[in-house]
């Protein structure tokens, strides 16, 4: 018990001094995630608007399926990425075995069938006589898509957030990928993991508070935005 409340004390002093390696290490992991966020968004909310308002034989099918990879395990993503980015793999060739970027397409992997997923749900939540008054008015295709999707964008902007939280906290896609090396790819998650392994507990519950503290502030960003 002693040891745990000498951890927090530590822990405390090395974020109140702005240790370089925990701010470091924090840093990082806030960059390669909000990366994969912001790529997987680029991809989701048109890919999801389009799957909406598209009709196809086996829609509700892709849908299910896409459902189904919310819980699509991390370290499934991480040997498919792996398999993709390795020397011997397709795209062994750009050599992003072991580096962030390639930790943000495992992430950006990772998060996809989420903000796909929930962005097909925050459109089908839209009135109907909303999407009945642009058909009425001769809206085009893409016109159609655009307003549709800045009607729903509190919802889709709750799905980004989820997002960015869901790949701020995986783990074994990061060490798959990034392979945990200190000054390089080493992220919050991996850090905890692998100081808790070496016994080094005060920085373990440092980078775990610096952890619970993002994930506050993302909790508190999605209350506001469903708020509105």
């Amino acid at each position: 018990m002693n040891e745990i409340i000498e951890g927090f004390r530590t822990a405390i002093e090395l974020i109140i001094t702005l240790n370089p390696e925990v701010i470091e290490i924090s840093i990082r992991s806030i960059i390669i995630s909000l990366s994969a966020t912001l790529i997987a968004s680029f991809i989701a909310i048109p890919t999801g608007s389009l799957i909406t308002f598209s009709e196809f034989r086996g829609k509700q099918a892709l849908v299910n399926i896409i459902q189904t990879l919310y819980a699509l395990p991390t370290v499934l993503v991480g040997l498919f990425v792996f398999l993709l980015i390795s020397r011997a793999g397709p795209f062994g060739f750009m050599r992003l075995l072991f580096t962030p970027e390639g930790m943000v397409i495992a992430q950006t992997v990772l998060i996809l069938p989420i903000l796909i997923g929930l962005t097909i749900s925050s459109l089908k939540g839209i009135d109907t006589t909303i999407l009945d008054a642009l058909r009425s008015l001769g809206a085009t295709k893409m016109q159609f898509l655009r307003s549709v999707v800045s009607e729903a964008r509190y919802a889709i902007m709750a799905a980004v957030v989820l997002g960015f939280g869901r790949a701020i906290s995986e783990v074994g896609a990061a060490i798959m990928i990034g392979g945990n090396i200190r000054g390089h790819t080493r992220v919050l998650t991996t850090a905890i993991s692998l100081e808790t392994s070496m016994g080094y507990i005060a920085v373990s519950i440092a980078l775990g508070i610096i952890l619970l503290l993002i994930a506050l502030v993302i909790n508190l960003l999605l209350a506001i935005v469903q708020n509105r």
